[in-house]
């Protein structure tokens, strides 16, 4: 992946992480400008990682002659080890940790579907959010790679298109007539379409390197996404998120063979999944001991940092490595044993 996509990628997920800070530690009450920009836009976050989302998802598969279904479990194996890990652990902290986690709720029947990313009503009563409540994205995502897969079936070129009618169908109409949860209803699910835009103008050559314009773009978009109402969502902040991304791709030139920012887009992935646990526990010994909370957020910082690469190096990357080559394995051993037969 660009190096730039993952600094971008970091960028993101550290945003949503400073946009729950001001919720868990200061129930979105803002004593200045900075916190009321994080209460306000933070979560455009978690647009860019659908934009990001779709582009990767196009560039990744592009030039694979890959099954829908090989490609889905290749999804699964990257998306739900650490999800289910990190959901299973919400609902023992929530049962044993019950102070630190007031407001939340958990039974075995909202787990099971939280698991299986099927949107229901959470117990705590505050909206269609899984045990882990930032699970709510992937079930988003979990509902593209399923339209994506489909797709593999026809020419490059037809893969927006077709995926761009699906989910249309599935959002607007399947939902209208009660088939498909209204969860999916939002428009969000079209930031998906705007990455894969993005991956076919690469691939063309249109997204040339630069340094001012892209900059330039960069600033555009930032002051679109502060001055604009949050509705509709895929064009307040989808689009000024897709101009991000791709000026951030002509930036690539700047950004390239930079390990660090490579090792901070990998864990962003953790680093998204475990930070509600984290800013919990702190925002509860804060309040109880009454600390500093900016002090504690500090250290929350660092404990997020260092277990989220911890989580990438031991939980993300072997997983998906083991169950790769788990399900690679017949499929690489077959030649193998054809030439054993030959033998005389």
């Amino acid at each position: 992946m660009l190096i730039s996509v993952q600094a971008l990628r970091a960028l993101a997920a550290w945003t949503v992480v400073c946009h729950h800070f001001m919720q868990i530690f200061f129930d979105f009450h803002a004593s200045s400008a900075l916190g009321q920009l994080f209460i306000d836009k933070g979560a455009v976050g978690v647009d860019i990682f659908f934009v990001i989302s779709g582009l990767v998802i196009f560039l990744s598969t592009e030039n694979k002659d890959l099954p829908p279904g090989r490609f889905l479990m290749y999804r699964l194996f990257r998306i739900v080890p650490a999800y289910w890990l990190y959901t299973l652990l919400m609902g023992l902290l929530v049962v044993v940790a019950r102070p630190a986690f007031a407001d939340q709720s958990v039974d075995w029947r909202h787990l099971l579907l939280s698991l299986l990313f099927i949107p229901t009503q959470n117990p705590g009563g505050y909206g269609l959010y899984p045990t882990l409540n930032v699970g709510w994205t992937l079930n988003y995502e979990m509902l593209f790679y399923l339209l994506f897969a489909w797709t593999l079936l026809f020419r490059l070129n037809l893969r927006l298109l077709i995926v761009a009618a699906l989910l249309f169908a599935v959002s607007q109409a399947w939902t209208g007539f009660g088939w498909v949860s209204d969860f999916y209803r939002s428009d969000i699910v079209y930031e998906f379409l705007l990455g894969i835009g993005l991956g076919m103008l690469y691939r063309r050559g249109w997204i040339k390197p630069g340094l001012w314009l892209p900059l330039l773009l960069i600033g555009g978009a930032l002051l679109a996404i502060y001055q604009l109402p949050p509705q509709p969502r895929v064009l307040a902040w989808g689009l000024p998120s897709a101009v991000i991304v791709a000026s951030s791709m002509a930036l690539e030139r700047y950004f390239q063979h930079n390990r660090l920012l490579k090792v901070l887009g990998d864990s962003s992935y953790s680093v998204y999944l475990m930070h509600v646990l984290v800013l919990s526990l702190g925002g509860y010994v804060a309040q109880r001991y009454g600390l500093n909370p900016y002090g504690v957020f500090a250290g929350c910082v660092l404990i997020i940092g260092l277990a989220a690469w911890g989580s990438y190096e031991w939980v993300e990357k072997r997983s998906y490595q083991w169950l790769k080559r788990w399900a690679d394995a017949p499929a690489a051993a077959r030649p193998a044993l054809a030439l054993t037969r030959q033998k005389p």
